[in-house]
């Protein structure tokens, strides 16, 4: 008995504590993970970029923006941008409308070939276009539209640079303009087709003004896209001898190696300024354009009556002629023994799948890697975002509201950013541990647990939308600490929505490069910036082979998510309906 009155004390002290204790360390430890993965990289970028030497040295900091290959490569990379970006909404408000408004058939079928190149590597995407119009064409080639030997190709040059990006960034637009057309209550349409309002009118004076925040939203996702885009930018802008600010990083590094990392990391900050200001213009754009409106519903549908075969076969015929045309040739060329070949019987072989799968030793360690790369870092970043999510969803403050800018700005800012910084903050020795994780496959984990934390935390977020909180207070009430009740009560609920995250964040990581072109070494080398580096070396066809297998492995990735669509959050999966 005496035990027992000594005991009973104890416990009283441990209940009350131990849940609100626990649940502070977690806190304690996201706010530390993120410290060191975004804000103190991006913090040790803007340091080396304005004080190099420990002084703040504008002086050197103005001569270096100024030069000429400098200002050159900025109005390159602002020229691109814009344009890009012009064709991306033209096009992608083009197929919002399309498929929200009209009653076009197959659409489910058509989005998803239209969401497609949005998934696809941009590098691959490249490479495919590159392929295809070339005058050795496999496929222009058997039709007899192949440019004449010699001819030069129309794709390297900033018209063709213009192109490509405002078609792979044109999904960003759709989405975010067929989220907003959605949204529009059908009755603002009736009413102006009851005052005698045509289409033409009743999309040019009350649709589109009133998804103008949609538009401009996507403008700006489009504009950050293109700005970052490496993939593209360097296979079709180092051969054309058109630099921008992000293949001019890639060159100094290439070049210079560490020793130019004062240069790089000035660069990547005037590229980060350059992407904040253009996100801050289309957010007072944004601002001005958002027209608050109350309702939804059934989208007001226009028939097509008689066009409706000709509609449908314009866009259809825009899906073959910029996603099965470069896929095909794409296909082609890894199906023959040497660039340039016709594709026929005799050439026909499987040689580059064999060679790329099990007899080239460098591809093989580079998929091996990105594979233990993007599993660990997919199971650590939906871990995190779980127990991120709840203090996002459930808990006010600065502090929450602090980490949601964090984690956003390292996914928000281009990919080639964040590699300067991670080269910055991990090149010296660790404290205390006394060696450098930077030339390792460690330093590219950490750039992926920083970048993609946003991307993995946005399903989750959406499932812990869809949970009352008193689910979680019962189970508080009833003694519960905060690690049971986030183990038996949360993550069942949000394990949908942590599938699809995890599947997301796999699949985009995977075949990544924007972020690791910079920190891939003869040591630890990854998947994504194969392609690259094949094509550079003159193994095209080879490159081909990697590129086919990459969207292979991305459909399946695709299919996979899509069994799980009934049980996640509308917009989980941006291909879905």
């Amino acid at each position: 008995m005496a035990d027992l009155a000594v005991s009973m004390p104890r416990e009283r002290r441990r209940w009350p504590t131990l849940p609100f204790r626990s649940q502070g360390l977690v806190l304690a430890a996201l706010c530390l993970f993120v410290a060191l993965l975004s804000f103190a990289p991006l913090a040790r970028l803007v340091l080396t970029a304005v004080a190099p030497d420990g002084a703040v040295d504008f002086g050197r900091l103005a001569d270096l923006l100024l030069k000429t290959r400098t200002f050159v490569a900025t109005v390159n990379s602002l020229h691109v941008a814009v344009a890009s970006t012009a064709v991306a909404v033209v096009i992608g408000t083009m197929a919002a409308i399309l498929t929200v408004h009209t009653d076009m058939r197959c659409k489910t079928v058509w989005v998803f070939g239209f969401v497609l190149p949005l998934m696809i590597p941009p590098q691959v995407t490249a490479l495919a276009w590159v392929q295809a119009f070339s005058p050795t064409s496999p496929v222009l080639g058997l039709l007899g539209l192949a440019l004449p030997p010699g001819a030069r190709h129309p794709l390297f040059s900033a018209s063709g640079i213009i192109i490509l990006l405002g078609l792979y960034n044109a999904p960003l637009v759709f989405l975010t303009v067929r989220a907003a057309l959605r949204r529009l209550p059908p009755n603002l349409a009736e009413a102006a087709r009851a005052a005698g309002a045509g289409n033409w009118t009743l999309f040019a004076t009350v649709v589109l003004p009133l998804a103008r925040s949609g538009i401009v939203a996507g403008a700006a996702l489009a504009f950050v896209s293109a700005i970052g885009n490496f993939g593209i930018q360097a296979m079709l802008g180092i051969p054309a001898r058109f630099p921008t600010l992000i293949t001019l990083i890639y060159q100094q590094l290439n070049s210079y190696g560490p020793s130019a990392l004062a240069d790089m990391a000035a660069l990547a900050l005037f590229l980060s300024v350059i992407t904040v200001v253009g996100l801050g213009v289309n957010s007072l754009f944004g601002r001005r354009a958002d027209i608050r409106v109350e309702g939804g519903g059934h989208p007001v549908a226009v028939d097509l009556g008689r066009y409706r075969p000709w509609v449908e076969a314009a866009a259809w015929l825009f899906l073959v002629a910029t996603l099965i045309l470069p896929l095909s040739a794409l296909v082609a060329t890894s199906l023959v023994r040497g660039f340039g070949q016709s594709l026929n019987v005799a050439n026909l072989t499987l040689v580059n799948y064999q060679n790329a799968l099990f007899h080239h030793g460098a591809i093989r360690d580079a998929f091996l890697t990105s594979l233990s790369l993007t599993t660990g870092a997919t199971v650590i970043l939906v871990a995190v975002s779980v127990f991120l999510a709840y203090f996002l969803t459930w808990q006010k403050g600065p502090l929450p509201r602090l980490l949601a800018i964090a984690t956003e700005i390292s996914y928000a800012l281009p990919g080639i950013i964040l590699g300067v910084s991670m080269i910055l903050f991990f090149l010296k020795p660790l404290p205390l541990l006394g060696f450098s994780i930077y030339g390792t496959v460690w330093i590219i984990l950490a750039a992926y647990l920083a970048h993609f934390l946003a991307l993995a935390l946005r399903p989750i977020l959406g499932g812990f939308a869809q949970i009352h909180r008193s689910l979680e207070e019962a189970a508080q009430a009833a003694g519960a600490g905060f690690l049971q009740r986030m183990r038996d009560v949360i993550l069942p609920l949000v394990a949908p929505a942590a599938v699809a995250a995890g599947v997301i964040v796999f699949m985009s990581a995977l075949n990544e490069i924007q972020v690791s072109i910079l920190l891939v070494s003869s040591g630890a080398r990854t998947i994504g910036p194969m392609i690259v580096f094949l094509e550079e070396g003159g193994s095209s066809t080879l490159a081909a082979a990697v590129g086919c297998l990459m969207i292979v492995i991305v459909l399946l990735l695709m299919l996979a998510a899509s069994l799980l669509a009934g049980r996640l959050p509308k917009g989980a999966l941006p291909w879905q309906d």
